[in-house]
């Protein structure tokens, strides 16, 4: 079964880091392109946001808002995505969802895991 389950995520103060983990099983994912999407809470109805991607060779793409702070990698031989968030804000709160993607293939999403930081 191919599927993505996420780690890590948490409650940090403004200011610190936090690093997520996508795991990816049940095939290889190293020609899809990973990427975070993220949805803000009090939103409803509202799409996820993308944040950040990195295709199969390696090429990453990050939202403005993000830029210098967080940084997605991967780990073909794990079958794993990363994103790393430093000097993280308020506004970076959000549930964070790991997504996979390899055109005219199916789209995998993980499960999410919330991220929240204080002021």
């Amino acid at each position: 079964q191919e599927q993505l389950v996420q780690s890590g995520g948490g409650l940090v103060q403004a200011g610190g880091s936090l690093r997520l983990s996508c795991a990816a099983s049940g095939r290889t994912f190293s020609g899809y392109t990973m990427s975070w999407f993220r949805l803000p809470p009090g939103n409803p109805g509202k799409e996820r946001e993308f944040v950040a991607a990195i295709t199969w060779d390696n090429t990453t793409y990050y939202i403005d808002p993000v830029k210098g702070r967080f940084t997605i990698s991967r780990d073909n031989a794990k079958n794993m995505a990363y994103l790393q968030m430093n000097s993280l804000k308020p506004e970076d709160t959000a549930v964070y969802y790991c997504h996979a993607h390899v055109t005219g293939a199916v789209v995998y999403w993980g499960q999410g895991t919330q991220v929240t930081v204080s002021s």
